[in-house]
């Protein structure tokens, strides 16, 4: 393994600056789970080393009481999400993803900042975020910006993001009173494996009925970057949700996939499983949003 030197600033500004004094040859690094793994392998091999985990305000979790908006830091750990009693009972989308990746000391020090720079299609940070209409946060040598998260991802292992800068927060929108989401990854075997696809479901209902008022259905492994099917949204909007209409979203949503044959799965059978797992995941909505209303 080549050597390199571990930098560590105290400030965003500070890391961003030595990013940019050191060009191409340095690299960014959170929880390190991905980054060193390859530097041992010899995928990488940068001559430095940044470390954000020194840098103050990047790990905590903020709900706004009054605004709703709900602000999770880039250095958030996906131990931190699973154990969050916020995100079990307001965001249990989110706790479905986050319980389930990788091992116990893997979400110890595993962030979901660099589960989203990461950018891999089969990463299950992404599906829950993506269908809460998702903000990010990015910090750069210009300053601030905004995008969706839905707009980050490129291509596998490419986003938008410019040469250093860095996914501050994450940031989650007021959800309404009557919104149900869920996720579930569907792979080979429950423990500590890349999915064969991942399915977010989020639907809100109207006031005093089961007609859908707004829907979010986001895949993952089912295309180069995670996506939402639009179509399949617009199908359930203005209709009573039933076991019924949520088979059909499921065939809409399978036929947008852009699923492909590998050593891992065939692409008719993850088509398969997008319709299978959209139906449950939107009848998990529906359970959950009968559980809070009776809470």
């Amino acid at each position: 393994m080549k050597k390199f030197k571990y930098l560590i600033p105290k400030t965003l500004d500070e890391a961003v600056s030595l990013h940019q004094s050191h060009g191409g040859s340095a690299m960014y690094v959170a929880g390190g789970t991905d980054v060193i793994v390859k530097i041992t392998s010899g995928k990488l091999a940068p001559d430095y080393l940044i470390s954000l985990k020194h840098i103050d305000g990047q790990s905590q979790l903020e709900l706004n009481t009054e605004t709703g908006v709900f602000c999770i830091g880039g250095l958030v750990t996906h131990r931190t999400l699973e154990m969050s009693s916020v995100i079990r009972l307001q965001y249990p989308i989110i706790h479905d993803a986050v319980q389930r990746i990788g091992s116990t000391q893997i979400r110890n020090v595993a962030t979901i900042g660099g589960n989203l720079v990461n950018a891999v299609p089969s990463a299950d940070g992404a599906i829950p975020l993506i269908a809460l209409d998702a903000r990010l946060n990015i910090y750069g040598s210009t300053g601030e910006r905004s995008v969706d998260l839905i707009h980050f991802f490129q291509g596998p292992g490419q986003t938008v993001l410019d040469r250093g800068e860095i996914v501050t927060k994450i940031i989650v929108p007021k959800q309404s009173k009557r919104t149900g989401a869920a996720y579930q990854k569907f792979g080979r075997r429950a423990a500590m494996e890349l999915p064969l696809i991942g399915v977010g479901v989020l639907i809100i209902l109207e006031e005093g009925s089961n007609r859908c008022a707004k829907a979010r259905i986001a895949l993952g492994v089912a295309a180069p970057t995670p996506i939402r099917t639009l179509s399949a949204e617009r199908y359930l909007v203005g209709r009573e949700i039933t076991e019924d209409t949520l088979n059909e979203a499921g065939k809409l949503a399978a036929e947008e996939s852009r699923v492909r044959d590998s050593v891992r799965g065939l692409a008719w059978y993850r088509r398969e499983m997008v319709a299978v797992l959209v139906q449950r995941m939107g009848m998990k909505c529906l359970q959950r949003i009968k559980e809070s209303e009776g809470r």
